[in-house]
């Protein structure tokens, strides 16, 4: 471009040939021909610019130095594409997608947040003009909101989601994971009873699933059913939490008897890790004024900034929970049960860690469910009341990495010796 402002016939020369050259061309060589020919073609090239942009952001699976400025250019160059191009709204839609990821990464939360709501405002859009019920970007949405400690209002937009999901059933593939995420938000809103019906929702569903006696499906609705009876323990429905228990014992014994075998790993993972760390949202708060990640959502859909933080958290957690032990053991009526709950939420978080370095898995975290099964059964003597049910609960999520991990006999034993114990809760 000279210095009139105008485009240089070289540049569009050069620019023209770099595309026709026969090489394989880089993001970078193509975000420089694109930004030239998007002035003289722009209907053409803008859109082939917004995505270049995006792709050299995050060349080669690396994050690049000035990923949120070249995501900030990829959103101005899809809002100059024409309003009467048909397909304007996806390319501005992926483009605020991975500008809001950038936004989030460098700490700048509320304006991330706010191409959330213009991409749900998109997705309205969209939904409405092809007479499609199902709005992208709710789930996003709600995810920015549950983050902020906004609960009644992410509540209110996976309510939306979830009625129009629902009518498909298991059919649905998003079904699932967009009921775990309304029960967690309906849970934080203090809307215990409606976060009730609606993990009663998600069993029936995965029974549904499971009645073809599919495996996977089947251990899925197995990490559900104890899920459910450690929220309906969090709310003081002891009697249906004990039933749903016993249900689970009956799944699992089936499994177990079956033989078949089980590496574990994939989806139904996933789903326990996410599904273990609900119902310890009230003691796993983040500090004043820190955002948190959005519980019952897959950490693959947490703002980059909360999940290092959440995952940073663990090194200075373990050192507190060592500090911790060693009191403990001197002192064990007055530390001991602080320690067990700080060990569990050590425990949950080191799982949806390493969930996603799969082949450390197992390794990583078996220390720590075994730690906090020992540490349950030195609390009994101690607390006999608090204890028994503490142990009880230990052994269930013991026995549930069991599961995980493909190791069903060891998980039935645990659940077997879980329920032996009164009042077998967390």
């Amino acid at each position: 471009m000279d210095h009139s402002g105008k485009v240089d016939q070289d540049d569009i020369v050069r620019a023209r040939n770099v595309l026709l050259s026969s090489g394989r061309l880089s993001p970078r060589d193509k975000v420089d021909a694109y930004r030239v020919l998007a002035q003289v073609s722009p209907a053409a090239y803008l859109p082939l610019l917004a995505r270049a942009l995006q792709d050299l952001s995050h060349e080669g699976g690396r994050t690049h130095p000035a990923a949120l400025t070249l995501c900030e250019e990829a959103v101005a160059a899809a809002r100059a594409i024409d309003p009467a191009e048909p397909a304007r709204a996806d390319h501005l839609y992926e483009a605020l997608d991975t500008c809001q990821r950038e936004l989030y990464r460098a700490g700048r939360r509320a304006e991330g947040l706010a191409l959330r709501a213009e991409m749900l405002a998109i997705g309205r859009a969209r939904a409405e003009l092809a007479g499609e019920p199902v709005v992208a970007g709710l789930n996003t949405w709600a995810a920015g909101l549950s983050e902020e400690g906004r609960y009644a209002e992410a509540a209110d937009a996976m309510t939306e989601l979830v009625t129009v999901l629902l009518p498909d059933g298991s059919r649905s593939g998003a079904l699932a994971w967009s009921l775990l995420e309304w029960i967690a938000v309906l849970h934080e809103a203090g809307r215990s009873g409606e976060a009730l019906d609606a993990f009663e929702t998600l069993v029936g569903v995965q029974a549904a699933e499971a009645a073809g006696n599919d495996r996977d499906r089947m251990i899925s609705r197995l990490h559900t059913l104890i899920g459910y009876a450690r929220m309906l323990d969090a709310h003081g429905r002891d009697e249906r939490a004990g039933l749903v228990r016993e249900e689970a014992l009956a799944l699992l014994t089936e499994l177990a008897l079956r033989g078949a075998r089980y590496s574990g790993g994939g989806y139904e993972v996933s789903f326990w890790a996410v599904l273990l760390s609900l119902p310890g949202a009230g003691s796993d708060r983040p500090a004043p004024g820190e955002p948190r990640p959005p519980s019952g959502t897959d950490p693959m859909y947490w703002s980059p900034d909360t999940k290092q933080r959440y995952f940073d958290s663990r090194h200075a957690l373990r050192e507190e929970v060592d500090a911790l032990a060693a009191r403990a053991t001197d002192d064990p009526d007055r530390h001991l049960a602080e320690l067990v709950r700080l060990h569990r939420v050590l425990t949950v978080r080191s799982t949806v860690y390493w969930r996603y370095r799969t082949h450390l898995f197992a390794e990583q975290v078996r220390p720590l469910f075994d730690e906090g099964v020992e540490l349950a059964r030195r609390l009994s003597p101690h607390d006999p009341a608090a204890g028994t049910r503490t142990l009880a609960g230990s052994l269930i999520d013991r026995s549930a990495f069991h599961v995980a991990v493909g190791e069903l006999g060891p998980a039935l034993e645990d659940f077997r010796e879980a329920l032996g114990h009164p009042g077998a809760a967390n």
